[in-house]
């Protein structure tokens, strides 16, 4: 077999041999390289996004409770539960909780920290005065801040520290 591979011409035998292990390692390290460099920006880019879910989430639940108050003619209050991740819409009587209207989840990652405990939406379009301010568990992403003003206007913007 040896003798009628020597009868080839020299371009036909290269261009059956393949790669070598050398360039496969080369080809390896490039990539590890590269993937090294991106994987920052891609955990700070997805801290990011699970932030803005989280202030999309907490803005429904806000949403939903003006709402569903002025509609029912009753207070409603937003709670968050930051240990099992809950944002709950609920109707309170005497300071006891008497229904659960909504409840929404948000990621495990996320943070949501108010300016206080709970929030309560009024039937006349009022509101208590609650600042929110959603960061991630890694701290590289840009922490969201949600505003509800006292005549109940919902809004966000990307500022706030955690």
């Amino acid at each position: 077999m040896n003798a009628s591979m020597n009868s080839l011409p020299t371009s036909l035998r290269t261009a059956n041999s393949g790669f070598t292990l050398i360039e496969l390692m080369v080809t390896i390290a490039v990539l590890a390289i590269i993937v090294s460099i991106a994987a920052p920006s891609i955990s700070t880019q997805l801290a990011n996004q699970r932030v803005k879910s989280t202030a999309a989430t907490l803005e429904n639940a806000l949403k939903e409770a003006k709402a569903e108050s002025a509609i029912r003619r009753q207070p409603l209050t937003i709670s968050i539960d930051s240990t099992n991740k809950i944002i709950n819409v609920q109707r309170m009587v005497a300071g006891q909780v008497e229904s659960t209207i909504a409840t929404y989840k948000y990621s495990i990652e996320s943070k949501v920290n108010p300016s206080q405990s709970s929030n309560e939406f009024k039937p006349n379009k009022a509101a208590d005065a609650v600042t929110y301010t959603i960061c991630d568990s890694n701290d590289t992403a840009s922490p969201i801040t949600i505003k509800v003003s006292a005549t109940a206007i919902i809004s966000n913007r990307s500022e706030g520290v955690c």
